[in-house]
């Protein structure tokens, strides 16, 4: 017991050293509060890259993408919002929101710190907000990656619906946050994770706030990705990639997104649903490579430092 304490004690630490170099910040976006994190690629680099958006998945928020932050924000700009609700973003105003009360905040966030136009990524739930917003701003997108995206029980049978919401809920209501990062988190994560990415995965999830988790619950029972994705089919460059031993979200229903979204698709080895986090290298390879295809660097650089 005290070796597996020592282990979480460690991992802890130095995920906050880390972190400390992506300080939180808070901005006001419209009438909300949006708190987010930002690597910010060197001005003498010279290159006119567009900015990349991370938006997380809902146990989760901004400083899970810290080794994203690291690697990537070499390149170009970096953010990851911490969505409604989260870390200390307002939660948005319904009590049992759709996708477009988020990506209306997320436009204004974008207005507020400068991001006329960016590469988009949205994990999970975080894809769902992702696919309403390019829908509804493709202009604003130049490109969407949707990673272990989750679709949404909103084209389900509502009975359907309404018993994976309450499930959740009443899960939420019995074991708060930190039991639900307990019970929880190894979920999220292949039988290749470290215990080091366990420890992160269980970190972030400790940390949600039960208000903006209950509604991001409501929003997943609400949400129908599939049908964003048709709009943006022809208007948005976008790809879907998924860790090949994914549970929550598995292969076989990314490749669906995908095919509806007419788009790429990648299974990522060794990789759970927080890939990202458990196979950075892998997946900072996959999205740089994206953002490349996608909006070329001017200067010549090498894909990444590890």
């Amino acid at each position: 017991m005290n070796e597996a304490i020592d282990i979480h004690a460690s991992s802890a630490a130095t995920l906050d050293t880390r972190l400390a170099r992506f300080a939180l910040r808070e901005v006001r976006a419209g009438e909300a509060c949006v708190s987010y994190r930002e690597a910010a690629a060197q001005e003498a680099n010279g290159n006119e890259a567009l900015p990349l958006v991370l938006l997380h998945g809902i146990g989760s928020g901004a400083a899970s993408w810290v080794q994203q932050f690291e690697a990537l924000g070499q390149a170009r700009r970096v953010l990851a919002w911490d969505a409604p609700g989260y870390g200390a973003s307002t939660p948005v105003a319904s009590a049992s929101p759709v996708a477009a009360d988020y990506a209306r905040v997320l436009l204004d966030w974008f207005d507020a710190v400068g991001v006329a136009r960016c590469v988009l990524v949205g994990h999970s739930l975080g894809a769902i907000i992702a696919g309403a917003f390019a829908a509804a701003h493709p202009q604003r997108v130049s490109a969407l990656l949707l990673i272990s995206p989750a679709d949404g029980y909103g084209a389900a049978d509502p009975q359907a619906r309404a018993e994976k919401r309450d499930a959740r809920l009443a899960m939420l209501a019995e074991l708060g946050p930190q039991g639900l990062a307990e019970k929880r988190s190894a979920n999220m994560l292949s039988p290749h994770a470290s215990d080091e990415a366990r420890a992160w995965v269980r970190w972030n999830m400790a940390r949600v706030i039960p208000h903006g988790y209950a509604q991001a619950t409501h929003l997943l029972a609400n949400a129908d990705l599939a049908a964003d994705l048709a709009q943006c089919a022809a208007r948005v460059p976008m790809a879907v990639a998924v860790g090949a031993q994914d549970t929550i979200t598995p292969p076989a229903a990314c490749e669906r997104l995908a095919q509806i979204a007419q788009a790429p698709f990648a299974t990522i080895a060794r990789a759970g649903h927080a890939g990202y986090i458990e196979q950075p290298e892998a997946y900072n390879a996959l999205i740089d490579t994206f953002c490349r295809q996608h909006q070329p660097i001017q200067q010549s650089q090498g894909i990444i430092q590890k």
